[in-house]
Protein backbone atom coordinates (compact mmCIF):
# COMPACT_ATOMS: atom_id res chain seq x y z
CA UNK A 1 0.00 0.00 0.00
CA UNK A 2 3.04 2.26 0.27
CA UNK A 3 3.86 2.07 -3.44
CA UNK A 4 4.55 5.32 -5.26
CA UNK A 5 1.48 5.02 -7.50
CA UNK A 6 -0.76 4.58 -4.45
CA UNK A 7 0.61 7.72 -2.84
CA UNK A 8 0.30 9.63 -6.10
CA UNK A 9 -3.38 8.74 -6.49
CA UNK A 10 -4.18 9.59 -2.86
CA UNK A 11 -2.34 12.91 -3.15
CA UNK A 12 -4.21 13.80 -6.34
CA UNK A 13 -7.56 13.09 -4.70
CA UNK A 14 -6.66 15.31 -1.75
CA UNK A 15 -5.29 18.18 -3.81
CA UNK A 16 -8.42 20.32 -3.56
CA UNK A 17 -9.34 19.83 0.09
CA UNK A 18 -11.06 16.46 -0.22
CA UNK A 19 -10.13 13.33 1.71
CA UNK A 20 -9.24 9.93 0.29
CA UNK A 21 -8.44 6.75 2.20
CA UNK A 22 -7.65 3.17 1.32
CA UNK A 23 -10.59 1.03 2.39
CA UNK A 24 -11.70 -2.55 2.84
CA UNK A 25 -9.73 -5.59 1.83
CA UNK A 26 -6.35 -3.93 1.43
CA UNK A 27 -6.47 -2.52 4.97
CA UNK A 28 -7.86 -5.76 6.37
CA UNK A 29 -5.18 -7.89 4.75
CA UNK A 30 -2.37 -5.54 5.73
CA UNK A 31 -3.44 -5.73 9.38
CA UNK A 32 -3.74 -9.51 9.17
CA UNK A 33 -0.36 -9.92 7.54
CA UNK A 34 -2.01 -11.33 4.43
CA UNK A 35 -1.02 -10.43 0.84
CA UNK A 36 -2.59 -7.26 -0.53
CA UNK A 37 -3.75 -7.41 -4.14
CA UNK A 38 -6.52 -4.99 -5.08
CA UNK A 39 -6.50 -1.52 -3.54
CA UNK A 40 -9.84 0.24 -3.20
CA UNK A 41 -10.09 3.90 -2.23
CA UNK A 42 -12.97 5.81 -0.65
CA UNK A 43 -13.21 9.56 -1.05
CA UNK A 44 -15.36 12.54 -0.18
CA UNK A 45 -15.03 13.79 -3.76
CA UNK A 46 -17.81 13.13 -6.29
CA UNK A 47 -17.07 10.87 -9.28
CA UNK A 48 -16.84 13.87 -11.61
CA UNK A 49 -14.38 15.59 -9.28
CA UNK A 50 -12.39 12.35 -8.95
CA UNK A 51 -11.92 12.19 -12.73
CA UNK A 52 -11.01 15.86 -12.94
CA UNK A 53 -8.47 15.68 -10.10
CA UNK A 54 -6.79 12.56 -11.47
CA UNK A 55 -6.75 13.81 -15.05
CA UNK A 56 -5.08 17.02 -13.86
CA UNK A 57 -2.21 14.88 -12.56
CA UNK A 58 -1.95 12.87 -15.77
CA UNK A 59 -3.62 9.76 -14.36
CA UNK A 60 -5.92 7.88 -16.73
CA UNK A 61 -9.48 7.33 -15.50
CA UNK A 62 -12.26 4.96 -16.51
CA UNK A 63 -15.88 5.75 -15.50
CA UNK A 64 -16.54 2.23 -14.22
CA UNK A 65 -19.85 2.89 -12.48
CA UNK A 66 -20.69 6.54 -12.08
CA UNK A 67 -24.21 5.89 -10.80
CA UNK A 68 -22.70 4.00 -7.90
CA UNK A 69 -19.90 6.50 -7.46
CA UNK A 70 -17.07 4.38 -8.83
CA UNK A 71 -14.17 5.45 -11.04
CA UNK A 72 -11.12 3.36 -11.91
CA UNK A 73 -7.68 4.99 -11.92
CA UNK A 74 -5.15 3.33 -14.22
CA UNK A 75 -1.47 3.66 -13.28
CA UNK A 76 1.63 1.84 -14.54
CA UNK A 77 1.66 -0.54 -11.55
CA UNK A 78 -2.02 -1.23 -10.90
CA UNK A 79 -5.65 -0.18 -11.18
CA UNK A 80 -7.39 1.55 -8.28
CA UNK A 81 -11.15 1.43 -7.78
CA UNK A 82 -12.17 4.77 -6.29
CA UNK A 83 -15.65 5.20 -4.85
CA UNK A 84 -17.36 8.25 -3.38
CA UNK A 85 -18.66 7.82 0.18
CA UNK A 86 -22.19 6.45 -0.04
CA UNK A 87 -25.40 5.84 1.85
CA UNK A 88 -27.95 3.23 0.79
CA UNK A 89 -31.35 4.72 0.04
CA UNK A 90 -33.04 1.54 -1.29
CA UNK A 91 -32.11 -2.15 -1.47
CA UNK A 92 -33.81 -5.19 -3.00
CA UNK A 93 -31.67 -8.05 -1.73
CA UNK A 94 -29.36 -7.95 -4.74
CA UNK A 95 -28.23 -4.37 -5.25
CA UNK A 96 -28.57 -0.93 -3.70
CA UNK A 97 -29.55 2.52 -4.86
CA UNK A 98 -27.14 4.96 -3.28
CA UNK A 99 -26.73 8.63 -2.48
CA UNK A 100 -23.35 10.27 -2.08
CA UNK A 101 -22.36 11.54 1.35
CA UNK A 102 -19.44 13.21 3.03
CA UNK A 103 -19.83 11.21 6.23
CA UNK A 104 -17.31 8.42 6.84
CA UNK A 105 -19.40 6.68 9.52
CA UNK A 106 -22.42 6.51 7.22
CA UNK A 107 -20.24 4.92 4.54
CA UNK A 108 -18.85 2.40 7.04
CA UNK A 109 -22.28 1.42 8.34
CA UNK A 110 -23.49 0.35 4.88
CA UNK A 111 -20.68 -2.20 4.50
CA UNK A 112 -21.02 -5.90 5.29
CA UNK A 113 -18.50 -6.89 7.99
CA UNK A 114 -16.58 -4.92 10.58
CA UNK A 115 -13.27 -6.21 9.21
CA UNK A 116 -14.12 -4.58 5.87
CA UNK A 117 -15.00 -1.19 7.38
CA UNK A 118 -11.46 0.00 8.03
CA UNK A 119 -9.92 3.06 6.37
CA UNK A 120 -6.26 4.02 6.05
CA UNK A 121 -4.77 7.45 5.31
CA UNK A 122 -1.74 7.94 3.08
CA UNK A 123 0.44 8.28 6.21
CA UNK A 124 -0.67 4.88 7.51
CA UNK A 125 -3.19 6.08 10.09
CA UNK A 126 -6.00 3.52 10.40
CA UNK A 127 -9.55 4.69 11.07
CA UNK A 128 -11.72 2.06 12.75
CA UNK A 129 -15.24 3.38 13.32
CA UNK A 130 -16.91 0.03 14.05
CA UNK A 131 -14.40 -2.12 15.92
CA UNK A 132 -13.02 -3.99 12.96
CA UNK A 133 -9.45 -4.01 14.30
CA UNK A 134 -10.50 -5.95 17.39
CA UNK A 135 -12.32 -8.48 15.21
CA UNK A 136 -9.23 -8.81 13.04
CA UNK A 137 -7.11 -9.49 16.12
CA UNK A 138 -9.60 -12.16 17.19
CA UNK A 139 -9.95 -13.50 13.63
CA UNK A 140 -13.70 -13.00 13.98
CA UNK A 141 -16.07 -12.23 11.09
CA UNK A 142 -19.01 -10.16 12.34
CA UNK A 143 -21.78 -8.33 10.52
CA UNK A 144 -22.07 -4.59 11.01
CA UNK A 145 -25.11 -3.77 13.13
CA UNK A 146 -28.16 -6.00 12.64
CA UNK A 147 -27.04 -9.13 10.77
CA UNK A 148 -30.54 -9.75 9.40
CA UNK A 149 -30.71 -6.24 7.97
CA UNK A 150 -27.25 -6.46 6.41
CA UNK A 151 -28.21 -9.74 4.75
CA UNK A 152 -31.54 -8.44 3.45
CA UNK A 153 -29.67 -5.63 1.71
CA UNK A 154 -27.83 -8.22 -0.36
CA UNK A 155 -28.41 -11.93 0.20
CA UNK A 156 -25.02 -12.74 -1.28
CA UNK A 157 -23.65 -11.64 2.09
CA UNK A 158 -24.68 -15.04 3.43
CA UNK A 159 -22.13 -16.73 1.19
CA UNK A 160 -19.63 -13.93 1.74
CA UNK A 161 -19.86 -14.57 5.48
CA UNK A 162 -18.84 -18.20 5.02
CA UNK A 163 -16.14 -17.21 2.55
CA UNK A 164 -14.57 -14.63 4.84
CA UNK A 165 -14.73 -16.95 7.84
CA UNK A 166 -13.13 -19.75 5.80
CA UNK A 167 -10.28 -17.51 4.66
CA UNK A 168 -9.77 -15.26 7.68
CA UNK A 169 -11.75 -16.61 10.64
CA UNK A 170 -10.57 -18.69 13.55
CA UNK A 171 -12.61 -21.12 15.62
CA UNK A 172 -16.37 -21.38 15.31
CA UNK A 173 -18.28 -18.80 13.25
CA UNK A 174 -20.01 -15.94 15.03
CA UNK A 175 -23.23 -17.39 16.44
CA UNK A 176 -25.44 -14.40 15.75
CA UNK A 177 -24.23 -14.23 12.16
CA UNK A 178 -24.72 -17.96 11.65
CA UNK A 179 -28.30 -17.82 12.92
CA UNK A 180 -29.09 -14.85 10.71
CA UNK A 181 -27.66 -16.62 7.65
CA UNK A 182 -29.81 -19.67 8.36
CA UNK A 183 -32.92 -17.56 8.93
CA UNK A 184 -32.48 -15.57 5.72
CA UNK A 185 -31.30 -18.41 3.47
CA UNK A 186 -34.37 -18.41 1.21
CA UNK A 187 -33.26 -15.03 -0.11
CA UNK A 188 -30.39 -16.79 -1.86
CA UNK A 189 -32.89 -18.08 -4.43
CA UNK A 190 -33.17 -14.64 -6.03
CA UNK A 191 -29.45 -14.31 -6.76
CA UNK A 192 -27.93 -14.89 -10.19
CA UNK A 193 -26.05 -18.09 -10.87
CA UNK A 194 -22.85 -16.17 -11.60
CA UNK A 195 -22.76 -14.47 -8.19
CA UNK A 196 -23.48 -17.72 -6.35
CA UNK A 197 -20.89 -19.60 -8.42
CA UNK A 198 -18.13 -17.11 -7.69
CA UNK A 199 -18.69 -17.30 -3.94
CA UNK A 200 -18.97 -21.09 -3.89
CA UNK A 201 -15.66 -21.46 -5.71
CA UNK A 202 -13.95 -18.94 -3.44
CA UNK A 203 -15.19 -20.79 -0.35
CA UNK A 204 -14.01 -24.09 -1.80
CA UNK A 205 -10.57 -22.59 -2.41
CA UNK A 206 -9.98 -21.91 1.28
CA UNK A 207 -8.05 -24.38 3.41
CA UNK A 208 -11.01 -24.25 5.79
CA UNK A 209 -13.42 -24.69 2.88
CA UNK A 210 -14.63 -28.15 3.97
CA UNK A 211 -15.63 -26.85 7.40
CA UNK A 212 -17.47 -23.94 5.76
CA UNK A 213 -19.38 -26.31 3.49
CA UNK A 214 -20.30 -28.48 6.47
CA UNK A 215 -21.57 -25.38 8.27
CA UNK A 216 -23.59 -24.35 5.21
CA UNK A 217 -25.06 -27.84 5.04
CA UNK A 218 -26.00 -27.79 8.73
CA UNK A 219 -27.64 -24.37 8.29
CA UNK A 220 -29.80 -25.51 5.37
CA UNK A 221 -27.94 -23.20 3.00
CA UNK A 222 -26.18 -25.80 0.87
CA UNK A 223 -29.46 -27.42 -0.17
CA UNK A 224 -30.39 -24.09 -1.77
CA UNK A 225 -27.15 -23.13 -3.51
CA UNK A 226 -25.55 -26.52 -4.22
CA UNK A 227 -27.86 -29.47 -3.48
CA UNK A 228 -25.64 -31.65 -5.70
CA UNK A 229 -22.84 -31.55 -3.10
CA UNK A 230 -23.34 -35.08 -1.78
CA UNK A 231 -19.65 -35.97 -1.41
CA UNK A 232 -18.38 -33.55 1.20
CA UNK A 233 -16.41 -36.46 2.65
CA UNK A 234 -14.35 -36.69 -0.54
CA UNK A 235 -13.94 -32.89 -0.62
CA UNK A 236 -12.58 -32.96 2.93
CA UNK A 237 -10.13 -35.73 2.05
CA UNK A 238 -8.96 -33.95 -1.10
CA UNK A 239 -8.19 -30.74 0.81
CA UNK A 240 -6.37 -32.76 3.46
CA UNK A 241 -4.26 -34.41 0.75
CA UNK A 242 -3.51 -31.10 -0.94
CA UNK A 243 -2.45 -29.39 2.28
CA UNK A 244 -0.54 -32.22 3.98
CA UNK A 245 0.78 -34.31 1.08
CA UNK A 246 1.07 -32.17 -2.04
CA UNK A 247 1.59 -28.66 -0.63
CA UNK A 248 0.02 -27.11 -3.70
CA UNK A 249 0.58 -23.33 -3.69
CA UNK A 250 -2.91 -22.59 -4.99
CA UNK A 251 -6.19 -24.42 -4.74
CA UNK A 252 -7.94 -25.65 -7.88
CA UNK A 253 -11.58 -24.63 -7.28
CA UNK A 254 -13.04 -26.67 -10.15
CA UNK A 255 -11.31 -29.84 -8.96
CA UNK A 256 -12.54 -29.14 -5.44
CA UNK A 257 -16.06 -28.57 -6.74
CA UNK A 258 -15.89 -31.83 -8.66
CA UNK A 259 -14.81 -33.70 -5.54
CA UNK A 260 -18.15 -32.80 -3.89
CA UNK A 261 -20.25 -34.14 -6.76
CA UNK A 262 -21.52 -37.51 -7.92
CA UNK A 263 -23.23 -36.65 -11.19
CA UNK A 264 -23.75 -38.07 -14.65
CA UNK A 265 -23.41 -36.04 -17.84
CA UNK A 266 -26.94 -34.66 -17.61
CA UNK A 267 -26.45 -33.68 -13.98
CA UNK A 268 -23.26 -31.81 -14.78
CA UNK A 269 -24.98 -29.99 -17.65
CA UNK A 270 -27.83 -28.89 -15.39
CA UNK A 271 -25.42 -27.69 -12.70
CA UNK A 272 -23.28 -25.85 -15.24
CA UNK A 273 -26.33 -24.12 -16.68
CA UNK A 274 -27.57 -22.98 -13.28
CA UNK A 275 -24.19 -21.70 -12.09
CA UNK A 276 -23.24 -20.32 -15.51
CA UNK A 277 -20.01 -22.31 -15.64
CA UNK A 278 -17.79 -21.82 -18.67
CA UNK A 279 -17.91 -24.53 -21.33
CA UNK A 280 -14.39 -25.52 -20.38
CA UNK A 281 -15.23 -25.93 -16.70
CA UNK A 282 -18.42 -27.82 -17.57
CA UNK A 283 -16.55 -30.22 -19.83
CA UNK A 284 -13.78 -30.70 -17.27
CA UNK A 285 -16.29 -31.55 -14.54
CA UNK A 286 -18.14 -33.96 -16.81
CA UNK A 287 -14.92 -35.71 -17.78
CA UNK A 288 -13.57 -36.11 -14.25
CA UNK A 289 -16.91 -37.47 -13.02
CA UNK A 290 -17.91 -39.72 -15.93
CA UNK A 291 -14.74 -40.92 -17.69
CA UNK A 292 -14.79 -44.75 -17.58
CA UNK A 293 -11.03 -45.29 -17.44
CA UNK A 294 -10.05 -47.36 -14.40
CA UNK A 295 -7.61 -45.38 -12.28
CA UNK A 296 -5.98 -47.22 -9.37
CA UNK A 297 -2.89 -46.48 -7.32
CA UNK A 298 -1.24 -49.73 -8.44
CA UNK A 299 -1.32 -48.95 -12.18
CA UNK A 300 1.65 -50.28 -14.10
CA UNK A 301 3.82 -47.87 -16.06
CA UNK A 302 2.31 -49.23 -19.26
CA UNK A 303 -1.24 -48.71 -18.01
CA UNK A 304 -0.35 -45.22 -16.85
CA UNK A 305 1.13 -44.24 -20.22
CA UNK A 306 -1.92 -45.58 -22.05
CA UNK A 307 -4.29 -43.67 -19.75
CA UNK A 308 -2.29 -40.46 -20.10
CA UNK A 309 -2.32 -40.73 -23.88
CA UNK A 310 -6.06 -41.32 -24.08
CA UNK A 311 -7.12 -38.89 -21.34
CA UNK A 312 -4.54 -36.12 -21.41
CA UNK A 313 -2.58 -34.89 -18.41
CA UNK A 314 -5.29 -32.68 -16.85
CA UNK A 315 -8.02 -35.32 -16.83
CA UNK A 316 -5.58 -38.01 -15.67
CA UNK A 317 -4.48 -35.86 -12.73
CA UNK A 318 -8.08 -34.98 -11.91
CA UNK A 319 -9.02 -38.66 -11.82
CA UNK A 320 -5.95 -39.56 -9.77
CA UNK A 321 -6.76 -36.79 -7.28
CA UNK A 322 -10.35 -37.99 -6.90
CA UNK A 323 -9.22 -41.60 -6.68
CA UNK A 324 -6.78 -40.72 -3.93
CA UNK A 325 -9.48 -38.79 -2.07
CA UNK A 326 -11.73 -41.87 -2.30
CA UNK A 327 -8.98 -44.17 -0.98
CA UNK A 328 -9.33 -44.62 2.77
CA UNK A 329 -6.13 -46.69 3.02
CA UNK A 330 -3.49 -44.25 4.16
CA UNK A 331 -0.59 -46.50 3.17
CA UNK A 332 -1.21 -45.89 -0.56
CA UNK A 333 -0.19 -42.22 -0.49
CA UNK A 334 3.23 -42.89 -2.04
CA UNK A 335 1.72 -44.62 -5.08
CA UNK A 336 -0.88 -41.89 -5.67
CA UNK A 337 1.73 -39.18 -5.33
CA UNK A 338 3.99 -41.02 -7.77
CA UNK A 339 1.22 -41.12 -10.38
CA UNK A 340 0.80 -37.35 -10.17
CA UNK A 341 4.55 -36.81 -10.39
CA UNK A 342 4.89 -39.06 -13.43
CA UNK A 343 2.02 -37.26 -15.14
CA UNK A 344 3.84 -33.95 -14.68
CA UNK A 345 6.97 -35.31 -16.37
CA UNK A 346 5.19 -37.26 -19.13
CA UNK A 347 5.72 -36.19 -22.73
CA UNK A 348 3.06 -37.16 -25.24
CA UNK A 349 4.51 -39.58 -27.83
CA UNK A 350 3.90 -38.99 -31.52
CA UNK A 351 3.00 -41.78 -33.91
CA UNK A 352 5.48 -41.69 -36.78
CA UNK A 353 2.84 -42.22 -39.44
CA UNK A 354 1.81 -39.51 -41.90
CA UNK A 355 -1.00 -39.27 -44.39
CA UNK A 356 1.53 -39.49 -47.23
CA UNK A 357 2.86 -42.76 -45.81
CA UNK A 358 -0.66 -44.17 -45.69
CA UNK A 359 -1.36 -43.07 -49.27
CA UNK A 360 1.94 -44.59 -50.37
CA UNK A 361 0.72 -47.90 -48.94
CA UNK A 362 -2.15 -47.79 -51.42
CA UNK A 363 -4.96 -46.16 -49.43
CA UNK A 364 -7.02 -43.76 -51.58
CA UNK A 365 -7.57 -40.14 -50.57
CA UNK A 366 -10.58 -39.71 -48.29
CA UNK A 367 -11.96 -41.03 -45.00
CA UNK A 368 -10.14 -44.36 -45.38
CA UNK A 369 -6.88 -42.60 -44.48
CA UNK A 370 -8.24 -41.60 -41.08
CA UNK A 371 -9.70 -45.05 -40.46
CA UNK A 372 -6.44 -46.82 -41.31
CA UNK A 373 -4.43 -44.44 -39.17
CA UNK A 374 -6.77 -45.06 -36.22
CA UNK A 375 -6.33 -48.83 -36.66
CA UNK A 376 -2.54 -48.51 -36.60
CA UNK A 377 -2.69 -46.10 -33.68
CA UNK A 378 -4.68 -48.60 -31.58
CA UNK A 379 -2.00 -51.24 -32.21
CA UNK A 380 0.73 -48.68 -31.42
CA UNK A 381 -0.90 -47.79 -28.10
CA UNK A 382 -1.26 -51.47 -27.18
CA UNK A 383 2.41 -51.91 -28.12
CA UNK A 384 3.31 -49.27 -25.53
CA UNK A 385 4.06 -46.60 -28.14
CA UNK A 386 6.76 -48.49 -30.00
CA UNK A 387 9.23 -46.15 -31.73
CA UNK A 388 10.47 -48.62 -34.36
CA UNK A 389 9.40 -47.16 -37.71
CA UNK A 390 9.87 -50.49 -39.48
CA UNK A 391 7.35 -52.16 -37.15
CA UNK A 392 4.90 -49.31 -37.70
CA UNK A 393 5.19 -49.64 -41.50
CA UNK A 394 4.73 -53.41 -41.28
CA UNK A 395 1.59 -52.92 -39.21
CA UNK A 396 0.33 -50.36 -41.73
CA UNK A 397 0.84 -52.84 -44.56
CA UNK A 398 -1.02 -55.54 -42.64
CA UNK A 399 -3.98 -53.25 -41.93
CA UNK A 400 -4.15 -52.07 -45.55
CA UNK A 401 -3.92 -55.59 -46.94
CA UNK A 402 -6.63 -56.91 -44.62
CA UNK A 403 -9.11 -54.04 -44.73
CA UNK A 404 -8.59 -51.99 -47.90
CA UNK A 405 -7.93 -54.41 -50.77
Amino acid sequence: MNAADTKTVLAALGADGGTARIVGGAVRNALMGEPVSDIDIATTETPERVMALLTAKGIKTVPTGLDHGTVTAVTPSRHFEITTLRADIATDGRRADVAFTGDWLTDAQRRDFTINALYCDADGTVHDPLGGAADIAARRVRFIGDAHQRIREDYLRILRFFRFHAHYGKGEPDGEALRACADERDGLKQLSGERVRDELLKIASAEAGPAAYRQMAASGILTIVLPEATRLDRFEKLVEIETTQLFRPEADPILRLGSMLDLDQAGVSALASRLRLSNRDRDRLAAMLTDPTKIVCYMSMREMRRALYRMGVELFKDRVSLGWADDRRGHNAFQWRALLAMADSWERPVLALTGDMIKAAGVPEGPEIGRVRAEVEEWWIDSDFIEDEFSIIERLKAVVQATVF
